[in-house]
């Protein structure tokens, strides 16, 4: 192949690793019928099918599979000696790919960036939002956030904040209506605010402990959301019980907008760990740490 038809091959790739146009051109900064007629010249010129195309999905032929397995490895050996090559600057640089919930943007990584980043001007870091449990190495972040229970027993783990705990919140004008739950399991008996895990496309079970004893309580209720800042914007207006991090309802407690029940129910838990798979790093990525750790 000519070696004019690199960045063919590279745009290959992140289709492939994508199984999807619309985000691999997002990632490459190109539009989607540009990258389409890409790689129709790169199979034109190949005489192969490397993709098979659906309406819903992207998927790589056998001969597009072996592209995949023998040539992806050797350009991220290629991108790992370049970062390499990197750490010889003088100042710090580079690009951190970081996956995290919403809650642990505002309350950990916002903050520290704030104070962060003007440090170091040649260092830029992008945070995508998710609630699932991400793999961060098949999707090529250099770390992911959460709270440390979550954290898998192979990666490295930093703690970057302090333990937290849930809590159950509702409006003044729902409890008129509805009797106060003096125990978990009453919570079937309520309408309750549900938080959509990408993870499995499950909701997620409201978890609970007390003396020892374990309850996972799969509540039920009007409706579902896939962010904690639409659950509790519910539970202000009046519209079901949320499950949500303590601090964010500290506020609407004091001033007598929310109600909190259960609360001999919600034990503290791990706080948000930084984790990551390999102790190689860039010297930016080492600084970022630094930075991000909890310190007491």
């Amino acid at each position: 192949m000519a070696r004019g038809n690199l960045n063919d091959l590279l745009a290959f790739l992140a289709v492939a690793r994508e199984r999807s146009f619309t985000k691999a051109a997002a990632k490459l900064g190109v539009s989607t019928s540009a990258l389409s007629h890409t790689i129709r010249g790169l199979e034109a010129r190949l005489g192969l099918r490397l993709l098979t195309r659906t309406t819903r999905s992207v998927s790589p032929t056998q001969a597009g599979e072996r592209l995949l397995l023998t040539v992806a490895p050797r350009v991220d050996e290629i991108d790992a000696e370049l970062a390499a090559l990197a750490e010889l600057r003088e100042k710090p640089a580079g690009t951190i790919r970081i996956t995290a919930h919403e809650h642990a943007v505002n309350t950990v990584l916002r903050p520290a960036l704030k104070k962060f980043l003007p440090r170091y001007p040649d260092i830029k870091v992008e945070i995508v939002v998710d609630y699932g449990l991400t793999d961060i190495v098949a999707q090529r972040y250099d770390a992911g956030v959460r709270s440390g229970e979550q954290v898998a027993k192979d990666m490295i783990a930093v703690r970057i904040g302090p333990d937290m705990r849930s809590a159950v919140v509702g409006a003044p004008s729902y409890f008129s209506k509805r009797p106060i739950p003096k125990k978990p399991q009453e919570l079937t008996e309520h309408n309750c605010i549900n938080l959509r895990l990408p993870t499995r496309g499950g909701l997620y079970a409201w978890e609970f402990e007390k003396g020892g004893r374990e309850i996972n309580v799969r509540v039920d209720g009007q409706l579902i959301f896939n962010g904690t800042p639409q659950m509790l914007d519910t539970a202000l207006d009046g519209l079901g019980l949320a499950y949500v991090p303590e601090d964010l309802v500290q506020k609407h407690l004091a001033e007598g907008r929310l109600k909190r029940v259960l609360e001999d129910w919600c034990p503290s838990y791990p706080g948000y760990h930084l984790y990551y798979a390999s102790r190689r790093s860039s010297p930016a990525f080492a600084l970022l740490v630094e930075a991000l750790r909890y310190r007491a």
